[in-house]
């Protein structure tokens, strides 16, 4: 199932692609309006998800660079053992695997990950920020949870009779 790894791919470049273009058109911590309730503001995250140790001395860098590779090793392992026919395993996986790489390219090449996306209600609530490789993490683990609920298939069928 390795050629998932195609969405891993696009996950990628549409991250990248839209961090560099919230860097050359955004200023930082300066909202711009796209959506009643969805701003555009440029922000750096030297943490990881709601800024966990954000304000730690530097090593969180490393920290989280070195987990995303394990994750990426562990998940592409599991991508290459599923069978065949679990495509939506296989793209939960893929869109968590781009995901990881996208932000861990962030943290090696600029020390932090480029955040941008920014939803808020009233003037009292206001998610993190995140980015498009936060929000593929987050559908993948979605699916993959949802996925763990289906039942199992029913067992191979061989010439319309069930394999024992």
């Amino acid at each position: 199932m390795l050629r998932w790894l195609w969405l891993s791919a696009v996950v990628v470049l549409l991250d990248q692609a839209s961090k560099w273009w919230a860097q050359a058109n955004l200023l930082p911590h300066v909202p711009r309006p796209l959506l009643p309730h969805l701003d555009l503001t440029l922000m750096f995250n030297r943490g990881a998800a709601f800024s966990f140790l954000g304000e730690a001395d530097g090593w969180q860098r490393w920290f989280f660079t070195a987990l995303a590779v394990v994750a990426v090793v562990v998940l592409t392992v599991w991508l290459a053992r599923l069978r065949s026919g679990d495509r939506l395993t296989a793209a939960g996986i893929a869109l968590i695997i781009g995901g990881a790489i996208g932000n861990a390219i962030d943290r090696v090449r600029l020390g932090h990950v480029v955040d941008f996306i920014d939803l808020w209600w009233d003037t009292r609530w206001h998610w993190p920020a995140f980015n498009l490789a936060d929000s593929a993490i987050t559908v993948g683990a979605v699916l993959l949870v949802l996925l763990s609920f289906r039942s199992e298939p029913p067992p191979a069928r061989r010439n319309g009779k069930r394999r024992t």
